[in-house]
């Protein structure tokens, strides 16, 4: 009983030795992006700030201000932040891969490591629209409401905070590249059976409201990045469900060529 107990329990031994191998190797790659973001947070941001400063070109007194002593030093460990966590994304994946993938079959390693390499892609394809479409028409939007001064009247000129606006550019990125996940999501879904082709149909006109909602509540308060993130989303989910029909058919076929081969063993055994 003591030999086959110790026998059981080194294998979980060695997965939890395995675990904490591969969480020091995905912390120390975040760690040194982190510092190596740092370093260059400064052109980091600078590159977030550039498409307010493409619409604000020739514009005199153009600035971004701070009013906390900390405000800008922390506003900097954000942009290394998030950086990094970018950047680290695909060593953390690969330490992912490799523990998860020694105990899946062939056929599951196949199935498993395309969705693997199609999130940071999409993930990527969402802060792409974000920063060359969705950002340069929402803050053409709000520099609309500036006006000039006049006779008995203040002038009304945006001067942002370096913090609310990373805050703002983040968290639009963030939505953005979650929201590109979708077809990740729905088609492994479907290939274990949990959602079909035929509900997702069912379901469009209740997934249209929520891409709307999601929409209102990720985004700021303006209509043209709320249409620019739900219209996106509706799209993902219309693509979702052809390539649900697609799993859903190449399982029909391989189960009526399973059954074919079956009846043929069959006869020959007869």
């Amino acid at each position: 009983m003591t030999d086959g107990s110790e026998d059981a329990k080194m294998p979980l031994l060695d997965h939890l030795v395995e675990l904490r191998r591969r969480l020091l190797f995905s912390f120390i790659g975040f760690i040194l992006a982190f510092f190596a973001s740092y370093a260059v947070a400064e052109y980091i941001f600078a590159f977030l700030v550039q498409p307010l400063a493409d619409l604000t070109i020739g514009q005199e007194n153009r600035r971004l201000i701070y009013t906390a002593l900390h405000e800008a030093f922390f506003t900097y460990i954000k942009v290394a932040f998030f950086s990094a966590a970018c950047i680290a994304f695909p060593i953390i994946a690969i330490q992912i891969w490799g523990f998860v993938a020694p105990g899946l079959y062939k056929n599951e390693r196949r199935a498993f490591l395309p969705f693997l390499i199609a999130t940071p892609v999409l993930f990527l394809a969402g802060a792409a629209m974000v920063y060359y479409v969705v950002i340069p028409l929402a803050w053409q939007f709000f520099l609309s409401f500036e006006t000039a001064g006049s006779d008995g009247t203040m002038a009304l000129e945006l001067e942002p905070k370096v913090d609310q606006y990373l805050s703002l550019v983040m968290r639009l990125i963030f939505a953005f590249g979650v929201s590109f996940e979708l077809p990740v999501l729905i088609i492994l879904l479907a290939k274990v059976g949990i959602t079909s082709a035929a509900g997702l149909r069912a379901k469009r006109k209740y997934a249209i409201v929520v891409a709307f909602v999601a929409a209102a509540i990720l985004t700021p308060p303006d209509v043209i990045s709320q249409i620019l993130l739900a219209v996106p989303i509706i799209v993902l989910y219309e693509i979702s469900i052809l390539c649900a029909s697609m799993i859903e058919r190449k399982r029909a076929e391989q189960e009526t060529q399973s059954e074919d081969e079956d009846a043929d063993a069959d006869q020959r055994d007869q």
